[in-house]
C-alpha cells in the first residue's frame, strides 16, 4: 500500500480502460504487488477489452489517463509510473 500521497495506489485498486469515444469499455484492479527497495510494481490485467477501437486510454485510480496505441494494448506494452 502506498503512503504519501500514494494511499489510493495497492492491490485492488481500480484500473479503467476506456475507448476512442471516452466510454468505459472495461476494468479490473492493480495485482500481484512487488516490491524492490521503496518501489512497487503492479500486474495490471484487464481481461475482455474489445478489440476494434482506434486507440486505448487506461486510467489507474484517479490518476488520469495514459493513452495507448491498438498494437501497445494488444502486445501488453502498459506501463506508467507515480513520483
Amino acid at each position: 500500500m502506498g503512503t504519501g500521497g500514494y494511499d489510493d495506489i495497492r492491490e485492488g485498486t481500480g484500473v479503467t480502460v476506456y475507448g476512442a469515444n471516452g466510454d468505459v469499455i472495461a476494468a479490473d484492479s492493480l495485482q500481484d504487488p512487488s516490491h524492490e527497495g521503496a518501489t512497487c510494481k503492479f500486474d495490471v490485467i484487464v481481461e475482455d477489452v474489445p478489440k476494434g477501437e482506434k486507440f486505448y486510454k487506461v486510467e489507474v485510480s484517479h490518476r488520469g489517463t495514459l493513452q495507448l496505441t491498438v498494437e501497445e494494448a494488444e502486445s501488453g506494452q502498459f506501463g506508467d509510473s507515480l513520483g
